[in-house]
């Protein structure tokens, strides 16, 4: 399948992702492996309560938001702001190999963790190879 991509925007996103902006703090680290039959993605997500995380699957693509609130009130001087708060996004484009519809989520300790099962379609699986022998066979039992 070919995907077109802008070379431009892509680097527009890298940098928003790396560097964050005010609006969009920088993108939510994450790991990504196989077990088995299934794709494992687990993002970090410090601080981040489970009820303002939000999992959507639309086609292909996978998007993940949480948000960060600010903790501390108005009346407060902020003396170090190094841990980026807000709304946090992530888009991941998956592969038709994966089952879209089972797609499973956890939440422990400050990281998601999501499971894609590998489509019943992608899965190894073993061809027989018929012989001209095993035909005869067959045809005259």
């Amino acid at each position: 399948m070919l995907m077109r991509t802008d070379p431009f925007r892509e680097f527009d996103r890298l940098a928003q992702q790396v560097l964050g902006t005010t609006a969009r703090p920088a993108v939510m680290p994450m790991d990504a492996w196989r077990e088995g039959d299934d794709f494992v993605v687990a993002f970090d997500l410090p601080g981040v309560t489970v009820d303002s995380v939000d999992i959507d699957v639309e086609q292909n693509v996978l998007t993940v938001k949480a948000e960060r609130p600010d903790p501390v009130g108005e009346d407060t001087e902020l003396i170090a702001s190094e841990r980026p708060r807000g709304v946090f996004s992530r888009q991941l484009i998956l592969g038709d190999a994966l089952d879209t519809n089972g797609v499973k989520a956890s939440y422990d300790g400050g990281v998601l963790t999501l499971r894609i099962p590998v489509a019943e379609k992608a899965k190894p699986r073993r061809i027989e190879i018929e012989t001209a022998a095993n035909q005869r066979q067959e045809i005259s039992a």
